[in-house]
């Protein structure tokens, strides 16, 4: 479960789909049915029109599902031979509109010279219309009106909105991919950190041990003890930065925990996501720590795992919690990071709570009243 590229695209197309549908569909469904309704007027009419409106629905459910392709040219010439019969057979001016929704649609899989395949679509339209002439000549007027002049300018109408459309969800899909790039750009930046981190425990120590070392080798036939006590120096030290390697390899460092608030909240406003922390009193020492790297492992956990728009961090007397939305699935994943924690956090006396339930994931770490290091009753604040 990770927010890459594939996944995270699937997801936001399968929101932009449900939008367009929730959105366009009911509209179009309308029209195609109003207009079916004044155009037929005996059975065989509706065998002859029907297609058309059939074939522009199709075609737009296909569109929101960004499997247009598959069905465009079938769907192109149904309602391509359904204007021409409305016109001539069953004198439909509305017939023209299953050719309008497609050809505009169908636009996007033009890949070149896609001004010139649109005003071949205007040109159907109006030289078709035109055509209803050949029987209907006594009313050139109304028949230049009704089947060239108003078809022709709602279907440059349907495409110029088609276009604009078009235009809009790319560049939801483009802010998306943005915040995508925003998140995984955290992500290193903590990856970063942790690296500077471990050059700062180690490039030092090593450094060091390296002159001690050199120096035991001259020391060692001139003056045993000094040479002696270089060397238990040499191995303290290395001790001591096996230590802090393992732990800042499980986040066992020192942290502060207003700094690992302040941290993730600039990481989370980073990748696009709301965030608001609520500070209900102030947690001492003795467990900040532990609370930080709680802070600092669900961080990273919701940039990489979760697709959020909001986080909710809450600190209490007892513990933190952090709240977020975008949460893929129904199964509980497994986080090792969190997994290493809770352990800690029971061998401190205290609980971490990992649920999920109706698309939020909550993490919340706690110690029982005895534990809390600052009294009841600090003054709530909060910061945006």
């Amino acid at each position: 479960m990770t927010s890459s590229s594939p996944a995270f695209t699937k997801t936001t197309q399968s929101r932009l789909r449900r939008l367009n549908l929730v959105m366009s569909l009911p509209p179009v469904v309308f029209a195609s049915v109003v207009l079916l309704a004044v155009d037929v007027h005996t059975w065989w009419h509706l065998i002859v029109l029907a297609p058309g409106a059939v074939a522009a629905l199709v075609a737009f459910e296909r569109w929101t599902a960004d499997d247009l392709a598959r069905v465009a040219r079938p769907c192109l010439i149904v309602a391509a031979v359904v204007w021409p019969l409305g016109v001539l057979l069953t004198g439909s001016p509305n017939a023209y509109w299953g050719f309008c929704a497609v050809g505009s649609l169908a636009l996007r899989q033009v890949p070149r010279r896609r001004a010139l395949a649109a005003a071949g679509i205007f040109a159907y339209v109006a030289t078709v219309g035109a055509t209803r002439l050949l029987v209907q000549q006594d009313d050139v007027r109304g028949v230049l009106i009704s089947y060239v002049l108003v078809p022709t300018a709602l279907t440059i109408a349907v495409t110029v909105l088609t276009v604009v459309g078009e235009r809009f969800y790319d560049l939801i899909r483009e802010l998306d991919h943005a915040r995508e790039r925003e998140a995984e750009l955290a992500v290193i930046r903590e990856r970063v950190r942790f690296a500077s981190d471990l050059h700062d425990i180690q490039g030092h120590t090593l450094h060091v041990v390296k002159l001690k070392i050199a120096l035991a080798q001259k020391l060692v036939l001139r003056d045993a003890e000094q040479a002696e006590k270089e060397l238990r120096e040499t191995y303290a030290l290395v001790s001591d930065t096996i230590t802090q390697t393992k732990e800042l390899a499980y986040a066992q460092r020192r942290l502060n925990l207003s700094a690992e608030i302040e941290n993730a909240k600039n990481l989370f406003e980073a990748a696009g996501i709301r965030v608001r922390v609520t500070r209900e009193a102030e947690v001492g020492p003795r467990n900040s720590e532990l609370l930080g790297q709680v802070l600092r492992e669900t961080t990273t956990n919701i940039l990489r795992h979760a697709q959020a728009t909001q986080v909710q961090i809450t600190l209490s007397e007892s513990g933190i919690a952090i709240v977020n939305d975008g949460v893929r699935g129904d199964a509980l994943p497994e986080l090792k990071g969190l997994s290493v924690l809770r352990q800690r956090v029971a061998g401190e006396g205290g609980e971490l709570t990992v649920e999920q339930q109706d698309g939020r994931f909550l993490t919340a770490a706690s110690f029982p009243p005895f534990r809390a290091d600052v009294p009841s009753g600090g003054q709530r604040k909060d910061d945006r």
